[in-house]
């Protein structure tokens, strides 16, 4: 069966980088986008960022622009979040997901529209 498995996270400061790494399996993922959610205490979980598999093209939600970087080794059925300049705020449980399902940006934003899911890793961002 597919699965998604997360790594990299941790207990880093203020101004830290950390690499998140998601390894997909058990399917073929040649045609899925993959992307990041993630989901602070008592808030929702939310869109972080994905890159579609048609032609690489990236999205990501305003408050991690310039900071955060998605990418993707298809050989591999890998996707990494490289993520800079953390702030408290990015404290959270990061979701790797992939779809097969969308093509416009505001597809990729809701989690209905993606068919497998990471049991997440922790982040926390604290001094």
């Amino acid at each position: 069966q597919v699965q998604l498995v997360e790594s990299g996270g941790g207990l880093v400061q203020p101004g830290d980088s950390l690499r998140l790494s998601c390894a997909a399996s058990g399917g073929t993922f040649s045609r899925y986008s993959m992307g990041w959610f993630r989901q602070a205490p008592g808030k929702e979980r939310e869109f972080v960022s994905v890159i579609r598999w048609i032609d690489g093209r990236t999205y990501y939600r305003d408050s991690v622009k310039g900071r955060f970087t998605i990418s993707r080794d298809s050989a591999k059925n890998t996707v990494d979040l490289q993520m800079n300049s953390l702030k408290p705020e990015d404290t959270a449980v990061y979701y790797c997901a992939v779809t097969s399902r969308c093509s416009a940006y505001a597809c990729y934003g809701s989690q209905g529209a993606y068919d497998y899911w990471g049991q997440g890793t922790q982040v926390t961002v604290s001094s």
